[in-house]
């Protein structure tokens, strides 16, 4: 969906990751892919990743499965950038709506997003990241729940 919504919304995809479905990329992705509107980068170390990340108007993330928790959301708002997800699995629990990015639930209304993420503070986007996903705040929850376990025994 991320393809088309960059189409629709008639802006520059950056695609990067390992390809974890040959098959899907094969078929779905690759013949979109013509180096212009639409570019896949391959892999991205951390590096490259944050750059791309920081510089990005938004990170697409229009997953079709109820995940768990999604690191690329988490880092790509550790580097300011806005996130536009459909409206499922944790990304309730990790995108602040209208403040640190957008959910949605269909691709027309994931367009129409897109096209307000400039009203989104990228300083808004790195602080929430901070406040919910920095080391310390992994780590103290991490504590908070063996304290619990303890405490239940």
């Amino acid at each position: 969906e991320s393809i088309q919504i960059a189409k629709k919304a008639n802006k520059k995809l950056i695609i990067s990751g390992l390809i974890q479905d040959e098959a899907y990329f094969e078929e779905k992705v690759k013949p979109y892919v013509n180096g212009k509107d639409i570019v896949y980068v391959g892999n991205s170390g951390p590096e490259a990743r944050d750059k791309l990340l920081g510089e990005a108007l938004a990170l697409l993330h229009p997953i079709s499965f109820d995940e768990p928790f999604g690191l690329s959301v988490a880092e790509a708002m550790f580097c300011g950038t806005p996130v536009l997800a459909f409206n499922r699995g944790s990304m309730p629990e990790l995108i602040a709506h209208t403040k640190t990015g957008f959910l949605v639930n269909t691709v027309e209304e994931a367009v129409e997003a897109l096209n307000d993420t400039n009203s989104i503070s990228r300083k808004d986007c790195r602080d929430w990241a901070m406040a919910n996903f920095s080391l310390e705040k992994m780590v103290d929850g991490y504590l908070d729940v063996y304290k619990r376990i303890l405490h239940e025994k």
